[in-house]
């Protein structure tokens, strides 16, 4: 029996990781597509850091909340019952 708390890191911990890679990603390129991103963005830079970071944090935390709902479900079942389900 896992307690409560690893259960939790070990749903998260991956999903953590997978979001950081994918941040970086869309930061490079983003950065790359600089002359698409500044017809789009109107009244700044596509480089500029105040809306990368909003960017980058707004995907973040729906990442996480996405990842933590159904981790609370899957925290909230009983393992025996699952097990004689099965």
């Amino acid at each position: 029996g896992a307690q409560r708390k690893e259960v939790l890191q070990a749903a998260l911990g991956r999903a953590i990781k997978l979001l950081a890679i994918g941040s970086a990603a869309g930061l490079v390129l983003g950065v790359l597509a600089s002359r698409v991103l500044a017809s789009i963005v109107y009244q700044a830079t596509p480089r500029d850091p105040l809306v990368l970071a909003c960017v980058i944090l707004a995907m973040l935390l729906l990442g996480l909340v996405a990842t933590w709902i159904p981790a609370q479900r899957a925290l909230g079942v009983d393992p025996l019952i699952l097990l004689r389900e099965e």
